[in-house]
C-alpha cells in the first residue's frame, strides 16, 4: 500500500521535460523534439551560422580595404574571360589576364602588418587668430626589423596633411610638422593620424588608425583694456554707490533719529547742537559684479566683421575682469530649436573661472538666426543674475536705438548699461541717454579710449 502511495506521488510530481517552455533557438529550430535528426539538424544550423559569422567578418574586411575600382575590376575580370574564350576575342582575353595580374598586385600591398609607435601632437593647445601652428606627427621603429614606407594622413579641420614616410631600420624614427591654419576663430580638430597603403592604380587601400583625434583652439584677438575703466559704480574699492544705507563704511549725511536705527551711529555732537538725535546715513559699498551679454543673434550683425569684433569686445571685457579679480558673468543667448513650438528664452554663461577657459568658451561660439537678440537677452539676464551692478550689452550695427533702451529698461535702476555696438562703418562715438550708455566702435582698438571717455562722463 505505502509502495503504490509512493508510485502515484512521483508520477504526480515527475518532472517535465527539460524542453518545455523554452524559448532558445534549439526549440524554435526543432521545437520538443529528441533524437539524432534533431540533433543533426541543430549541428547543421550551428555550423552554418558560425561560417556565416566568418564569412561576413571576412567580407567585411575586404570590403573595408577594397575601392570602388578594385571592385570594378574583380567584377570585370571573370565577365571578360567568359566573354573573351566563349566568342574568342582575343584582346578582351588580354584585358582580363592583365587585370588578373593587377589584382594579384594589389593583393601583396595588403599582406604584413607595421608595428609602428606614433606620436601626434601640437607646440601649443590653444593660440591667437592669425598666429602660426604647427602639428608634429613623430614615428618609430621599435621592432628588429626594417619596415616598409607608407602614406601618413592627418585630417587637419577639413584638409588634410599628408606625407610618405621611407622605410625605417631598426630604431629609426621618422618626424614630420605640418602647418595649421588659423584665419578664423574656432577649435580645429586634428587627427586621428593614419597610415595608408595602397596600390599604385588605386585597386586596394588599406587604413589604420594609430592615435585619438586633438584640438586646437583658435581664440579671439583681446585687446588689454585699463583697470579703471571697468569700474563704472563705485564698488569696495574705494568708490560709494548712489544706493543710501543705515550701516556701511562711506558717510553720506545725517538725518533725524527714527526708532529701530542703531544707537551707535548717534552722531552725539550734532545731537548737541540741535537738540534732537541726530545718526550717520552711509553710502552703500559693495563689490561689483560685471554682466557682459554678448548676443549671437544674426539680425543684429550686417556681416561676420561685426560678429567677430564683437567677440572680441566681449573677450577684453571679460579677460580685464577677470584679471582684476572681478566678479563677472558672461552670457550669450541660447538658440530656439529648429522645430520647437515657441522661443527659448534662456541665456548660456560661459566659463570665467579663467582667462584661458573664458577664451575656450569663445572659441566655441557661432551666430545664429534663431538666438536671442539683445533686448531679450537683457531680459533674461535682470531676472536670472542677482546683485548686477554693471551691464555690458555687446551687439553689432542693426541694433537699433529703440531696442538698446527697451534692453536697459529691462534692468534696475541702479545698475549701469552700456551697450557697445560694433560697427566698422562708422566713427567711434559715445552718447549717454537716461539709464544708458552707448559706444560705437569700429575697431578694437576703439574700445579702450571708448570706455575711458564713457567712465569720464
Amino acid at each position: 500500500m505505502t509502495r503504490n502511495v509512493a508510485a502515484a506521488a512521483a508520477t504526480r510530481f515527475e518532472t517535465p521535460s527539460s524542453s518545455t517552455g523554452l524559448t532558445n533557438v534549439r526549440t524554435k529550430i526543432v521545437g520538443n523534439r529528441t533524437g539524432i535528426l534533431a540533433d543533426g539538424i541543430v549541428a547543421v544550423v550551428r555550423i552554418s551560422r558560425a561560417l556565416g559569422g566568418r564569412v561576413q567578418a571576412m567580407l567585411s574586411r575586404v570590403s573595408s580595404v577594397v575601392t570602388p575600382l578594385g571592385w570594378t575590376i574583380l567584377a570585370l575580370v571573370p565577365l571578360s574571360f567568359g566573354l573573351g574564350y566563349r566568342f574568342g576575342w582575343i584582346e578582351l582575353v588580354v584585358a582580363a589576364w592583365a587585370g588578373l595580374v593587377l589584382l594579384l598586385v594589389a593583393a601583396l600591398y595588403l599582406i604584413g602588418r607595421n608595428a609602428f609607435v606614433v606620436e601626434l601632437g601640437t607646440a601649443h593647445s590653444r593660440v591667437l587668430v592669425g598666429e602660426p601652428a604647427f602639428g608634429k606627427v613623430t614615428i618609430t621603429n621599435p621592432t628588429r626589423r626594417r619596415i616598409l614606407g607608407v602614406t601618413v594622413e592627418v585630417p587637419v579641420g577639413r584638409a588634410l596633411a599628408v606625407a610618405t614616410m621611407p622605410s625605417l631600420a631598426r630604431g629609426a624614427g621618422f618626424v614630420h610638422e605640418f602647418p595649421i591654419p588659423t584665419p578664423r576663430r574656432g577649435v580645429v580638430p586634428i587627427g586621428p593620424v593614419r597610415t595608408v597603403r595602397a596600390d599604385p592604380v588605386g585597386l586596394v587601400r588599406r587604413e589604420i588608425i594609430w592615435t585619438d583625434a586633438d584640438e586646437l583652439y583658435i581664440h579671439p584677438r583681446t585687446i588689454g583694456v585699463p583697470s579703471t575703466t571697468t569700474g563704472f559704480i563705485r564698488d569696495l574699492e574705494g568708490n560709494p554707490t548712489r544706493q543710501i544705507s543705515n550701516s556701511d563704511v562711506s558717510f553720506h549725511a545725517l538725518r533725524e533719529y527714527v526708532p529701530g536705527d542703531e544707537r551707535r551711529y548717534i552722531h552725539w555732537k550734532s545731537t548737541a547742537k540741535t537738540g534732537r538725535y541726530m545718526v550717520r546715513q552711509f553710502e552703500e559699498t559693495r563689490r561689483s559684479h560685471l554682466v557682459i551679454a554678448l548676443s549671437l543673434s544674426s539680425f543684429d550683425y550686417a556681416n561676420e566683421e561685426e560678429f567677430e569684433l564683437a567677440v572680441s569686445v566681449a573677450g577684453s571685457l571679460g579677460v580685464r575682469a577677470i584679471r582684476d579679480a572681478r566678479a563677472v558673468s558672461v552670457v550669450v543667448g541660447e538658440r530656439t530649436p529648429d522645430f520647437a513650438k515657441r522661443k527659448v528664452f534662456a541665456v548660456s554663461q560661459l566659463s570665467t573661472l579663467t582667462r584661458s577657459r573664458l577664451l575656450d568658451d569663445l572659441s566655441t561660439i557661432e551666430w545664429d538666426e534663431s538666438a536671442l537678440n539683445v533686448r531679450d537677452i537683457a531680459r533674461v539676464v535682470s531676472e536670472k543674475v542677482t546683485g548686477i551692478s554693471v551691464a555690458f550689452l555687446v551687439c553689432g550695427s542693426r541694433t537699433t536705438p529703440t531696442e538698446l533702451r527697451a534692453a536697459s529698461a529691462s534692468f534696475p535702476v541702479d545698475v549701469e548699461v552700456v551697450a557697445i555696438v560694433c560697427d566698422p562703418e562708422m566713427v567711434p562715438g559715445f552718447r549717454r541717454v537716461p539709464g544708458l550708455s552707448v559706444l560705437t566702435i569700429g575697431y578694437l582698438e576703439d574700445l579702450q579710449k571708448s570706455l575711458a571717455r564713457s567712465a569720464a562722463a
